[in-house]
């Protein structure tokens, strides 16, 4: 039986989706679906407990970001001295994580859909440990560059993975939160990673990254697989049993079964997709939100300036940037829990805006900061004026688009897509992060003040583009999101 795309639509949007006169599109959500959809979320054990296992994937991908500053400032004397690397072959180590990552984002998306959301984290696990081993152990160059690119790829694999995983078992009222808990742990890891690089050797630093992983890997025996990928491969009695141990032994799954498996058949009715496809119209839209978002979030500077503030605050006039960089990590686990609280509160929406806005207003703050510096203007205020700019930047970032573009990448690619869709996402923030890290030091030594002002100017598009182009997704559930999508899309 062939399946026309507006016969799908139809489908799959009913009862739905309503659109008025305008063509403005809305979900119907009557006292009976409502009801039904609460009664599904009986128990949250469950899900608390595979979202707490998947989220040390994310905390695996904070340790190797911010080992990876360590590993390119205070330590980068001893790994020189040790393994008598030259300052070209250290630079190669040093730069290779984003390399493996944006491999592992491209890879991503096909091997959850072959292996399952499950066995792509114990994958991507087991790469981090080989990784980790391999630095810890390291006697020369070729075996460091081995252990550097296998954490690349693993925390690539994990940054797709982990909240697609979390998004697709979490209850549609709370999926806001608990997806952006992969953020929070990101924070948590890179946190205690900073800690540990104040009293622990290079060697030391690499064996306790192996722990994450090693949790992982034992946690992965306690969780279900996630329900929408044992329907899209036809697996329909684990399909049914892992849903229904995620929301309680008592709790009624009949519709929020019978929703899924209907969409997810209907989606199967298409084509296969490749990566050319993704650039269809009916599923442009998606793809623009998603690559837009990671894009916005990487050239605004956070790859740079989370490298190198203390140099940063340096520059300003401080004797040692260590304080302010500790102030600026302790600071960001607490306005992350306060983003995860308020993301099913507030919606998607709204903290990207308010984001925005405020990683503008930060990176604006330290380009005056340091224009007035170049002109030899209040000097005694720039220290000051660029921790203040610091410290914006890095609340507004981890408040909203930090946590919220993992969220609505997890939520927005019909399951047909996703894998590719969702690999083209991630490699493109990967390979935004190469870039501005890559260039931070060329820019600066062209001009301080520009270099932030370019920055400002990427947040500043990074609000239109939000207020234009990106729909709010909470408390809808991802069926409702993606058939959405799929109808703007071919009405756009």
């Amino acid at each position: 039986m062939e399946y026309h795309e507006s016969t799908l639509q139809q489908d799959m949007t009913k009862p739905l989706m309503q659109q008025d006169e305008k063509g403005n599109i809305s979900f119907e959500e009557d006292d009976d679906l409502t009801s039904r959809n609460t009664s599904q979320n009986g128990s949250l054990g469950v899900v608390w407990l595979s979202t707490t296992v998947a989220a040390w994937g994310s905390f695996q991908f904070g340790c190797c970001l911010n080992l990876q500053v360590h590993y390119s400032s205070p330590t980068q004397t001893a790994i020189r001295k040790d393994l008598k690397l030259s300052l070209a072959e250290y630079s190669v180590f040093a730069s290779i994580l984003a390399i493996g990552a944006m491999i592992g984002g491209l890879t991503s998306g096909h091997i959850s859909n072959f292996i399952g959301r499950k066995g792509t984290m114990r994958v991507a696990a087991i790469f981090c440990i080989i990784g980790w081993l391999a630095i810890g152990f390291a006697e020369g160059v070729l075996l460091l560059d081995i252990g550097r690119m296998c954490t690349g790829y693993g925390i690539g694999v994990f940054s797709y993975v982990v909240p697609v995983f979390i998004a697709e078992i979490a209850p549609k009222d709370l999926r806001g939160g608990f997806t952006s808990l992969n953020e929070l742990m990101i924070q948590v890891g890179g946190s205690i990673t900073d800690l540990l690089g104040t009293v622990l050797t290079w060697r030391m630093l690499a064996l306790v990254g192996l722990i994450p992983s090693l949790m992982l890997i034992l946690g992965m025996f306690f969780v279900p697989e996630s329900p929408r990928w044992l329907v899209m491969v036809g697996q329909q009695r684990e399909f049914e049993a892992s849903l229904q141990r995620l929301r309680g032994k008592d709790a009624d799954i009949s519709f929020e079964a019978s929703e899924i498996q209907e969409y997810t058949e209907k989606l199967q009715q298409m084509p296969k997709i490749r990566l050319l496809d993704l650039f269809q119209k009916r599923y442009l839209h998606s793809v623009i939100i998603a690559v837009g978002l990671m894009l916005f979030k990487q050239f605004g500077g956070i790859s740079a300036i989370g490298s190198y503030a203390s140099a940063t605050l340096e520059l300003a006039g401080f004797s040692s940037g260590k304080f302010g960089t500790i102030v600026i990590g302790l600071c960001q686990i607490p306005v992350t829990i306060i983003a995860v609280a308020l993301m099913d509160r507030c919606g998607r929406r709204p903290l990207l805006l308010i984001s925005s806005v405020g990683t503008f207003l930060g990176t604006f703050l330290i380009g005056v900061a340091f224009y007035l510096k170049d002109h030899e203007l209040v000097l005694k205020l720039i220290p000051m004026m660029v921790l203040a700019g610091v410290l914006i930047y890095f609340w507004s970032f981890a408040s909203g688009i930090g946590s919220a573009s993992w969220v609505i990448m997890s939520e927005i690619f019909p399951l047909n897509i996703k894998g590719a869709a969702g690999s083209l996402a991630i490699w493109a923030n990967w390979f935004g992060s190469w870039t501005v890290a890559y260039t931070f030091n060329y820019l600066i030594s062209w001009s301080r003040s520009g270099t932030f002002f370019l920055y400002s100017a990427v947040s500043a598009a990074a609000i239109l583009f939000v207020a234009k182009l990106v729909p709010e997704t909470r408390r809808r559930t991802l069926e409702e999101i993606q058939a959405h999508m799929l109808f703007s899309n071919s009405h756009s």
